[in-house]
């Protein structure tokens, strides 16, 4: 898709970054089924991204556009094979996710409360985790930064009970 870097050279950035920041959580998006995507281009690109352990990804199936070059290109990849490829990015995605907000359990992490919503005040780390906590309905905790221990980890986040 006309990338001027390899993939050698991207990864070589992500390891100088992890290196340098200890939390660092790398997002990215992911089109699978562009045309000519074949089974063993699409493996090549799992098993990198299981590599690179991306933090979360953000998975778009192709889809023709009238007018771009791709839509007028041969061997367009089949609806049923571009599900079956999402789906397997996205079982990776949430896999990762979970890996990551388990390392955040006892660790103490700072926390930017935003809002309140059903009985929890939200909030995110510096490196963007979703984290939920449950407090006493009396503290109003919204706009300040607390430093605390998630006590659990969730599919999208962390939990504090206070």
């Amino acid at each position: 898709m006309n990338r001027r870097y390899t993939t050698e050279q991207f990864e070589s950035i992500v390891q100088k970054l992890r290196n340098t920041y200890s939390d660092v959580i790398l997002t990215t998006d992911i089109i699978v089924g562009f045309p000519g995507e074949t089974d063993q281009e699409f493996e090549e690109t799992y098993q990198f991204l299981k590599k690179i352990m991306f933090y979360k990804m953000h998975i778009f199936k192709y889809s023709i556009r009238t007018g771009t070059k791709a839509a007028t290109m041969i061997n367009q990849i089949s609806n049923s094979l571009k599900e079956i490829r999402s789906k397997r990015l996205l079982e990776l995605s949430v896999e990762n996710q979970k890996f990551y907000h388990e390392q955040y359990v006892g660790k103490k992490v700072e926390i930017l409360v935003e809002e309140k919503e059903e009985g929890y005040y939200k909030g995110h780390t510096a490196n963007y985790l979703l984290v939920k906590l449950k407090a006493d309905n009396l503290l109003n905790l919204e706009n300040q930064i607390l430093n605390l221990e998630p006590n659990q980890s969730t599919e999208n986040g962390l939990t504090v009970e206070m």
